[in-house]
């Protein structure tokens, strides 16, 4: 190896040092992207809600069509309100989910930054949340048991 092929080598490695030095990693990276994974999750639950909620509002039109082929069974008058009325709550529930998870990813955004200790946000948010899905569910069971009713 000569003279020259040993100062390219130490200058390749000063450039690649000098490299290393300009280019910043960002600090707690991991912590960063599973806050962003968790964010992401969120949205596409609110997304398959509100999707959900979009289906529920046009399902009496489905049973608009199903009920007249069904011996002794019409629609009840009640049915096609709740069926919005269901719809509705559950595409609001997904514009609300979206709109709490970018609250609270921009939040743990900042908690991650910071070098104090932050409590946990806790599980009432998923809690309330999954309560509030489950009885809109029950309800909507409820609603499909008697959205065809015998003539009698």
């Amino acid at each position: 190896m000569t003279n020259k092929d040993v100062r390219s080598s130490i200058h390749a490695v000063a450039r690649i040092r000098r490299y290393a030095e300009v280019r910043h990693m960002i600090k707690r990276y991991s912590d960063h992207a599973a806050n962003e994974r968790t964010f992401l999750a969120w949205v596409r639950t609110a997304i398959a809600v509100m999707a959900f909620g979009f289906i529920i509002e046009r399902f009496d039109l489905f049973l608009k069509v199903v009920a007249p082929q069904l011996p002794e069974r019409q629609l009840a008058a009640h049915g096609e309100r709740f069926a919005n009325w269901a719809g509705l709550a559950f595409i609001v529930i997904g514009v609300v989910t979206i709109v709490i998870a970018a609250i609270r990813f921009t939040k743990i955004a900042k908690d991650i930054e910071t070098d104090a200790e932050v409590p946990s946000p806790g599980a009432r948010f998923d809690l309330a949340l999954a309560v509030m899905i489950g009885l809109l569910g029950a309800s909507l069971a409820l609603y499909l048991s008697r959205a065809v009713l015998p003539t009698i």
